[in-house]
């Protein structure tokens, strides 16, 4: 591995992925946005900051759309890309038919970012679908949370809202309902992650820093934050993992989904086969059709 600097952005280079000499290297996040980036529908903001808004993908043909929430990763790190990302996806599932709800939220480096300010901004993101299915003739009933990576993790915890303590400052009393989650590559356990999880996301320093650990001195940081201490969930969900990924490797997925049955849930657990970290986000893998059949399971569709 060798680190670079591209246009003021600190890339990682995996040139170790990719298995025998005959296989092809998993991509990278740059060879996405080295593509022509697609279109939104619109731009919606649902707060003040610059990063407080979402890129709605809508379908031409007549509603109501069932809608994906994406929600990027990027290690929570305001110094990598976000919601750019998502926007090759978004437009892939747009042309299926449904709409593209992708978000962005303050990170770590942005100003309010961190805890409390990335929960509350992911929930807020979600519960702006409430002003917007009017005339965007969304279905409420049918929203499915898919996160990538650290986004993962965020949409996880958005689903498992409804069991935040009450004492917390990320407490909704009635935040919006979802039909769903997806999982790609997802950091669920908080507490994991930071024991044992890859040096490219600033390791133990970073998750103190989500969860507001040195601010909130003695408190239970996880309990609010990390989906694995708010088990069960209380939705269907799937947990997809790539064999090849360096950066969250299968080991996370199935060590929360051994978590999750011992709390009584089923997980959908897929590892895929040949894949990457970035696979699972781009709609030109192989991955991409596993991935999306899950969604449309989610969605009953």
């Amino acid at each position: 591995m060798r680190w670079f600097a591209r246009t003021g952005l600190v890339a990682l280079i995996m040139t170790t992925l990719g298995g025998s000499s005959g296989a092809a290297a998993p991509i990278f996040y740059t060879d996405l946005l080295a593509r022509p980036r697609p279109a939104a529908t619109k731009i919606v903001s649902y707060g003040p900051a610059e990063q407080q808004r979402g890129s709605l993908f809508l379908p031409t043909a007549k509603g109501p759309h069932p809608v994906v929430v994406l929600i990027h990763g990027g290690c929570w790190l305001a110094k990598l890309p976000g919601p750019e990302l998502m926007d090759y996806a978004a437009a892939d599932l747009q042309h299926r038919g449904y709409a593209v709800w992708n978000i962005g939220y303050r990170r770590l480096g942005h100003d309010g970012g961190g805890y409390p300010g990335t929960f509350l901004d992911v929930g807020r993101a979600i519960d702006a679908l409430q002003r917007l299915a009017p005339d965007s003739q969304l279905d409420l009933t049918r929203i499915v949370l898919a996160g990538h990576s650290a986004g993962g993790q965020l949409a996880l915890w958005a689903a498992a809202r409804p069991h935040l303590p009450n004492q917390s400052p990320l407490y909704h009393s009635r935040p919006l309902t979802v039909r769903g989650v997806v999982s790609l590559s997802g950091i669920l356990d908080l507490e994991d992650y930071r024991a044992h999880g890859a040096a490219v996301c600033g390791g133990p320093k970073t998750i103190d820093r989500l969860t507001g650990a040195t601010a909130r001195g003695n408190a239970d940081v996880y309990a609010d934050t990390s989906p694995a201490r708010l088990l069960p969930i209380g939705v269907p969900y799937a947990i997809i993992s790539a064999d090849l990924d360096e950066i969250v490797p299968p080991e996370f997925g199935t060590r929360f989904a051994a978590k999750a049955r011992a709390a009584k849930e089923a997980p959908h657990e897929i590892i895929i086969a040949g894949a990457g970290h970035f696979e699972l986000i781009d709609p030109q893998s192989a991955a991409w059709k596993r991935i999306v059949a899950e969604i449309d399971r989610l969605s009953r569709r």
